[in-house]
């Protein structure tokens, strides 16, 4: 499964340098000199300049980290083999990610991995089912699993210990103590 780290964002100065929106608690590990990171083109393509008559830029499959600063709280990033600002242009919009084999998981045994969480089911206490973790949005306040109800709705769940007393990996499932209401809203 490819774990998005960041997004390509638009081209800083004149030598290839790309602002990175950074989509990671560990940018300084993700993009550091020499990482590999697996690229997947944005939604919109942006124009892609000629690299030689009747030749089109390409977006590569994966891109290697070259160097990486922060810069007025931006994230710049250099890659290998971009040297010039159209180029920089042609990946902006660009996903980059690293596959969750290659993470490795929380020392914390509190701690998860969105990826980790995504496809397990969600009980109650009693073992009632309630469905399946969607995905994770990270709100300001607390994480929240969005849960797919077996009707097709989708329901938000505080990551909280107070609502979600215990994550069983190993069993495929979250259990969850819902307040009165929290599904119907």
């Amino acid at each position: 499964m490819l774990l998005i780290v960041g997004r390509i964002g638009k081209p800083h100065g004149i030598r290839g340098e790309v602002t990175v929106e950074v989509r990671t608690d560990e940018p300084e590990a993700r993009f550091a000199p020499g990482s590999v990171l697996r690229t997947e083109p944005g939604a919109v393509p942006p124009p892609q300049p000629a690299v030689a008559p009747g030749a089109v830029y390409r977006v590569p499959e994966a891109l290697t980290v070259e160097s990486a600063r922060w810069h007025q709280g931006r994230l710049l990033v250099a890659f290998e083999g971009v040297l010039d600002r159209d180029v920089a242009e042609a990946l902006r919009g660009t996903l980059l990610g690293v596959d969750s084999a290659d993470v490795a998981p929380p020392e914390d045994p509190e701690e998860f991995h969105d990826h980790q969480l995504v496809g397990l089911s969600v009980v109650t206490p009693t073992g009632e089912r309630l469905g399946e973790v969607a995905r994770i949005d990270h709100a300001p306040a607390s994480d929240l699993l969005v849960l797919r109800r077996p009707e097709g709705k989708t329901a938000l769940i505080p990551f909280v210990r107070a609502i979600v007393p215990e994550v069983d990996l190993a069993g495929g499932r979250v259990v969850v103590d819902p307040p009165g209401g929290l599904l119907d809203l």
